[in-house]
């Protein structure tokens, strides 16, 4: 028997990616690797973290960071694996219990939509770094990989919920001969499932066909964070209100009506700048940014460890937004500590804060 636990259930460790794609981070990626340093931190105060880099990295970045990790209070586990990017919530184990004992699901990847619509073409280490991570630790392994899937694209409640969008799960580079009602069946089957919540689009401008991780969340069985916005000017409005209006008529797994908290993105856009693109540096086939370009910035894109929730912030003119998020996550936390971090620099990169993070639940006793 499967069962897909929800990410506010306890942990045994979170897995990330040191970021060095210079299409992603940039030629100098030391801004974003910052950014990820301070999640380690936050991280490691109640849980252990492992953390892949690659091959070629240098033993020195290994040691400055085991240095500046040395008293956190949890385990920090560096792994020499290759991959393409840092996104370990899309290239990462769907970790699951199977009886009890954690398993990790292998899915396909595709760089988010393959020769269709995908964000770059050699995406060969990423679609292995599932399996090669679960060896790495032990971690026995469920092999789903004949369905393209990416973790940002599937919520769960822990109680048979899972939550998805249409625009990502339908979308033409993943699985276009499945059917929704198929994809639906499979998903089900495959994560312990009996209902899943379709929500019907995410993000403005969110390049991964609108991830649900970035558009909502839940935040207790029954209960769902959502992006938000009352201005209905901003094309975020008619997506947020079509999601909105969709879970006000649904009811969960259990039979429960679900209890919408609206999360308001940021007052004024995220653009990519000047700055931002001096850095990039894209290979062939690597879809690019361009300056002015609207970054799919959301509150939701947050991630649970043990102990708080790690709350993207933009700063600049979205100060008072950042602060309001904070205020909102603080009602809903559970007893976790809202911690924000200045997330723009990962942003840049494509994702955010639970785009990098994947959780490995705890065994059941």
């Amino acid at each position: 028997m499967v069962r897909f636990p929800a990410e506010f259930e306890k942990h045994e460790a979170t897995l990330m990616i040191w970021p060095v794609r210079p299409g992603s981070w940039g030629k100098d990626p030391s801004r974003a690797q910052m950014a990820f340093v301070e999640i380690f931190k936050a991280i490691l105060k109640s849980e252990d973290l492992y953390v892949l880099f690659e091959k070629d990295e240098p033993e020195k970045t290994i040691l400055d960071l085991k240095g500046k990790l040395s008293d956190t209070g949890h385990s920090f586990y560096p792994l020499r694996i290759a991959t393409d990017d840092s996104w370990a919530r899309d290239t990462g184990p769907t970790f699951v219990l199977e009886d009890g004992e954690v398993k990790g699901i292998n899915w396909r990847f595709n760089a988010w939509g393959g020769d269709f619509d995908g964000l770059y073409a050699d995406y060969v280490n990423d679609d292995k770094v599932a399996s090669s991570f679960c060896d790495a630790i032990g971690k026995g392994i469920i092999d789903h990989h004949d369905l393209v899937l990416e973790g940002g694209s599937i919520h769960s409640d822990g109680e048979g919920t899972l939550m998805v969008t249409e625009s990502c799960l339908l979308s033409g580079g993943r699985n276009p001969l499945m059917t929704k009602e198929q994809i639906d069946n499979y998903l089900c089957n495959a994560l312990g499932a009996s209902k899943i919540l379709w929500l019907p689009r995410g993000i403005y401008n969110d390049e991964t066909n609108e991830h649900v991780d970035n558009v909502a969340a839940f935040t207790a069985p029954g209960e769902v964070v959502l992006a938000w916005t009352d201005n209905i000017d901003d094309p975020q409005y008619v997506l947020s209100k079509a999601s909105y209006d969709y879970l006000s008529s649904q009811t969960d797994a259990k039979g429960r009506k679900i209890k919408i908290h609206k999360l308001p993105v940021p007052d004024h856009p995220v653009l990519i700048e000047e700055k931002d693109m001096g850095n990039l540096v894209f290979e062939d086939g690597e879809d690019e940014r361009e300056t002015g370009e609207r970054l799919a910035a959301s509150y939701v894109n947050y991630y649970y460890t043990n102990d708080s929730i790690l709350l993207p912030q933009f700063g600049g003119e979205n100060e008072e937004s950042d602060r309001r998020a904070v205020s909102i996550m603080e009602k809903l936390s559970n007893g976790r500590k809202v911690v924000p971090i200045y997330a723009r620099e990962i942003l840049v990169g494509g994702g955010n804060i639970h785009c990098i993070t994947q959780q490995i639940p705890e065994k059941e006793a």
